[in-house]
């Protein structure tokens, strides 16, 4: 189980777009309480693979947006655990080409995680 109230609440959408977008609500509103709880370590040792998986992708938008707003890194958010092995694409949308043109565009919170997902797909109306 995740070891975050926010984090475990975003995980249990049953969507995962609609999920992705209320991650970047708080994100984009700098949430107080949503970024002071992501400073208490998680222990990524009790995660079942959905879960480390869903928190593997949202680690690396995390990691993103607290690099931009320049904010200290949490030691948890860039454990080796939280990446992938082989590249990991979200949305099915993806052409060939965008696939290989991800790997080599984006930023580094996302290539570490082997995590490729559309930065347009990020930005908010």
């Amino acid at each position: 189980m995740i070891g975050n109230k926010f984090l475990m609440d975003l995980y249990a959408y049953p969507d995962r777009d609609t999920s992705l977008n209320q991650l970047l609500e708080h994100l984009n509103s700098k949430d107080r309480p949503f970024l002071d709880s992501l400073y208490a370590p998680l222990d990524l040792d009790v995660l079942t693979a959905d879960e480390k998986q869903y928190l593997t992708v949202i680690s690396a938008i995390i990691d993103y947006y607290l690099q931009i707003y320049k904010m200290e890194i949490p030691d948890w958010l860039r454990n080796e655990k939280l990446c992938f092995d082989r590249p990991y694409f979200y949305s099915k949308r993806l052409s060939d080409f965008d696939k290989f043109k991800l790997q080599y565009t984006l930023p580094g919170p996302f290539k570490r995680r082997n995590v490729y997902l559309s930065l347009d797909g990020l930005k908010r109306i």
